[in-house]
């Protein structure tokens, strides 16, 4: 049988959990934008008219991704944004620059077709490296940016990119 401080303590914990889930929460919808990207880059192996599209893709930063957005859940992705730790959310920015960096140098070595470097090759490499990222970034909005990226993991995408650059 539980005792009266038992009871208020899953009472307690019950209201902890209605105000955690009436928070501001981050949204995925922003990583539509490099899944986007993803497919186009997984599509240019077969196709080179992809590679335009490619061009042509922009990066945008979380924050301008949902001032501009027709989204409902918009005002509340920015509150959400707004209350992660400046640090963390310094590092979700590095991990989206780097994944735009990616995309980049997958375009321009698909775009340039240098000899001995097929369009098969830098799809594998740079797909395989942007999902990885993607992974990431995903898991950062699903802890509500609870969860710090850190600099290591935006140092081996580099190493990763420079690798591909090497090929």
């Amino acid at each position: 049988m539980m005792g009266v401080p038992a009871i208020k303590g899953l009472a307690g914990s019950a209201d902890a959990q209605a105000q955690a889930s009436q928070a501001p929460r981050l949204s995925t919808d922003f990583l539509n934008r490099f899944s986007e990207a993803l497919m186009l880059i997984e599509m240019a192996a077969d196709d080179d008219s992809i590679v335009d599209d490619l061009k042509a893709w922009r990066s945008i930063t979380y924050r301008e991704h949902f001032e501009v957005s027709g989204l409902r859940c918009a005002p509340t992705a920015l509150a959400a944004y707004d209350g992660v730790a400046p640090a963390r959310r310094a590092g979700f920015e590095e991990l989206c620059c780097a994944m735009a960096r990616l995309i980049s140098t997958a375009t321009a070595l698909l775009a340039e077709k240098r000899e001995g470097l097929e369009a098969a090759t830098i799809v594998d490499v740079a797909s395989e490296a942007l999902r990885r990222q993607i992974g990431r970034a995903t898991q950062f909005i699903n802890v509500n940016g609870a969860m710090d990226i850190g600099s290591i993991e935006n140092r081996a995408l580099q190493a990763e990119i420079d690798a591909l650059l090497k090929r």
